[in-house]
């Protein structure tokens, strides 16, 4: 009798490419982003509070986040969660030492094998381009999602709401913070993109499904959305898999 072999697919290769732009208005870029391919993880840290540290508050998530890839132990899904829970008490920390009310959005992914797994808090979002189909895979942590929720609020009418930008959950608020997940399986041609509201306002879902090359998709994107909007700081990350 022959052995059973059980079929174990190849772990898919992943390559990315990232940008942030300070935008038209704004005299300081807060956002942040990390883009580690070698270690599966990738992430957008967009940060509030202006001259009270919003820049520091989305640097600490950045921070947490280097020293889970330059360590030892393996990245997986706790690893993240860990480093995006490491950089709430850090931001609560400094907010306290300064009297300040600094906070900081994250979108991160991290990659195993043939699965993603997506982390947010706030609104910076996540997106999932398969085929030439777009799908928002996180859902927004906002004041205008929870009226669209309700019924209350069309999602056409959201972007011109005067609480569109008002976030229900953000690190540094408080010394606990609820981080939402979704796994995902990935196929080959896959791209991920994870983006800070500063892109997602003016995202146009037929420049997301150009299949150039990364630097060229990033580089488009970030182009439109200056010619666009440009009066928050913009940031990306897009994460193809081959």
């Amino acid at each position: 009798m022959r052995p059973w072999r059980v079929f174990k697919p190849e772990p898919l290769a992943v390559q990315s490419a990232s940008r942030t732009h300070v935008g038209l208005v704004r005299p300081i870029n807060e956002d942040r982003v990390f883009d580690c391919p070698a270690r599966g993880l990738w992430a957008v840290a967009d940060g509030m509070g202006g001259h009270s540290g919003g820049d520091l508050a989305a640097q600490a998530v950045i921070d947490a986040l280097r020293a889970q890839v330059d360590g030892d132990a393996p990245i997986d899904q706790a690893a993240m969660l860990a480093a995006i829970h490491t950089a709430n008490a850090a931001i609560v920390r400094d907010n306290r030492s300064r009297s300040t009310d600094a906070g900081s959005t994250v979108v991160a992914a991290q990659i195993t094998d043939r699965t993603a797994t997506i982390a947010w808090v706030g609104d910076s979002r996540a997106y999932l381009i398969r085929d030439r189909t777009v799908r928002q895979i996180s859902r927004d942590h906002s004041f205008v999602q929870d009226l669209i929720d309700a019924g209350l609020l069309t999602v056409a009418a959201a972007a011109n709401h005067p609480r569109a930008n008002v976030v229900t959950r953000a690190l540094g608020i408080a010394e606990h913070v609820d981080i939402a997940t979704v796994t995902i399986d990935l196929e080959r041609g896959d791209r991920l993109l994870l983006c800070s509201d500063g892109l997602s306002r003016s995202l146009e879902t037929d420049a997301m499904r150009q299949r150039v090359d990364l630097d060229r998709l990033v580089g488009l994107l970030m182009a439109d959305a200056l010619r666009r909007d440009g009066s928050d700081n913009i940031s990306l990350v897009c994460v193809a898999i081959d």
